[in-house]
């Protein structure tokens, strides 16, 4: 096949995320998807998070875009809200939804792949270990 044929055959993963506190997690995960095919980021709306979530991203979206726009395996960054549907898959042109193991998305089985979640990191974990030592640091400075 020509590199151009090869192009046109490489299939469309998307992988949806907030990307609030980029991680090792999201980047074993972008790796593994982008081994099937050309990732595509959906990356939820600010307004998504603090709909779904109960806060605002301690970065917004534009500078959450940039960052994962740098990062060699991402193709492309769209807004998405916080669940992926059917039609936004078709919108895409998306052949496969790639997702941890926490995925909430109700797509048709055969669209969906599905990878363990890297042990002891979310952003939660990490905003927690924050604020945690945000407390400890405020109680040495008493």
């Amino acid at each position: 096949l020509t590199s151009s044929k090869l192009k046109m055959t490489k299939k469309n993963i998307l992988i949806d995320m907030s990307a609030t506190i980029l991680h090792h997690g999201h980047i074993r995960l972008i790796n593994k998807a982008s081994k099937i095919g050309r990732v595509i980021i959906a990356l939820t709306r600010d307004k998504e998070i603090k709909k779904f979530k109960g806060f605002k991203p301690e970065i917004k979206f534009n500078h959450r875009k940039e960052i994962l726009m740098n990062i060699k395996r991402v193709f492309k960054v769209i807004p998405s809200n916080f669940y992926i549907t059917k039609n936004f898959l078709k919108k895409y042109k998306i052949d496969f939804l790639v997702h941890g193991n926490d995925n909430k998305n109700d797509i048709v089985k055969g669209k969906t792949k599905i990878f363990k979640r890297t042990k002891e990191i979310s952003s939660t974990i990490i905003r927690k270990k924050v604020l945690k030592n945000l407390i400890l640091i405020n109680k040495k400075i008493k």
